[in-house]
């Protein structure tokens, strides 16, 4: 009888390692595959923990006076009007200034061309009205199209619309009584795995906490810095495009570049080529500012990703599902380093009382 081959360690240790990553690769495609088809609900639910994260500590300190009830609604209720207030104060801006961004705009789009045909651009002018009549021609051809397109839109909006209204709806529920409503949850739970759930509940909690927090801080600070740089500078749309910063720096690494840009084209068109270089440099400072004071000093209350794995996280969240995923991506991947890291220090201490 002949002797069975004998099969490298190396070569069990990797055929043992492999099968688990593909069971782990078809968890988390199911999981995506399933949120990719209720993303509305996945949406609704990752804004209702957003807007608890932020509005908790006020609805604790409201509760200390008034019934918690109360407090809640409180809470939400002055959240939501300064919501509008916001917007309202943007839509005031911009019907205030339109008439004086299209005429600065007009004149700005001219400034350029005639900046084009001087040196070192050098263009032919005949190449610019060119450009204009295929423009023109093109929106006149593809009329209906955009039309069409504008109609998906809406149909869009009212998804967006939905998914805001159930995200309040459920953080009437988390602010009330979040807290109880994970205890129930680990209570179904098998007893011997009680523990090791309620410890990464806590880190998850901890963690997106401290993100969300910490954007919104960063994401308002940029805005404030845009704005007021905007207003002395005399670019119009300063608080609209300080807006667009804010809901911008969601995205790191990316979102605020991106709404600097869209500022100093702006800039550009209506004031010349000077006020966009200044707003360039001030695409550099507030870069800066961000990435060497604000991130360091606001997230040290969260996990703190290398910059290889943030900007990783926004091209496979953006990747998978657009700009919701580029927002979702980095507090998903803190929440799941910050469970993985807090479970693995438990099992290393056996002070814990994790098994």
């Amino acid at each position: 009888m002949g002797m069975e081959p004998q099969v490298s360690p190396f070569l069990r240790t990797a055929a043992a390692r492999a099968w688990r990553l593909l069971v782990v690769g078809a968890a988390v495609y199911a999981v995506f595959a399933l949120l990719g088809r209720f993303h509305e609900i996945g949406v609704a639910l990752f804004l209702g923990l957003v807007v608890t994260a932020l509005l908790r500590p006020l609805a604790d300190l409201v509760a200390r006076v008034l019934p918690r009830g109360v407090a809640v609604a409180v809470t939400l209720i002055s959240g939501i009007a300064l919501v509008f207030g916001v917007l309202a104060l943007v839509g005031e801006a911009v019907a205030g200034e339109s008439t004086t961004l299209v005429r600065e705009f007009r004149d700005g789009v001219d400034r350029i061309e005639r900046w084009l045909e001087k040196p070192p651009f050098r263009l032919n002018p005949d190449v610019l009205s060119d450009l204009h009549h295929r423009v023109t021609q093109f929106l006149s051809s593809h009329r209906s199209t955009l039309l069409s397109k504008a109609v998906s839109g809406a149909s869009e909006a009212v998804h967006v619309l939905t998914a805001v209204a159930l995200g309040l709806f459920a953080s009437v529920f988390f602010l009330h009584a979040g807290d109880r409503q994970w205890a129930w949850f680990c209570a179904q739970l098998p007893e011997r795995s009680r523990p090791r759930w309620a410890l990464a509940g806590q880190a998850a909690w901890r963690t997106f906490t401290g993100y969300t927090r910490g954007i919104v801080l960063v994401a308002a600070t940029n805005a404030i810095l845009v704005g007021v740089a905007l207003y002395f500078l005399g670019v119009p749309l300063a608080v609209p495009l300080a807006l667009l910063e804010f809901f911008a720096a969601f995205v790191p690494l990316i979102g605020s570049p991106v709404a600097l840009a869209v500022a100093a084209v702006v800039a550009l068109a209506a004031k010349g080529p000077l006020t966009a270089a200044i707003v360039v440099a001030l695409i550099v400072i507030i870069g800066q500012i961000e990435g060497h004071l604000l991130h360091p000093l606001v997230m040290s209350w969260a996990v703190r990703l290398h910059p290889l794995v943030v900007a990783i996280s926004v091209v496979g969240g953006a990747i998978a599902a657009g700009v919701v995923g580029a927002v979702v991506a980095v507090p998903l991947v803190s929440v799941g380093w910050a469970v993985y890291t807090t479970l693995r220090e438990a099992h290393r201490s056996p002070a814990a009382g994790v098994p």
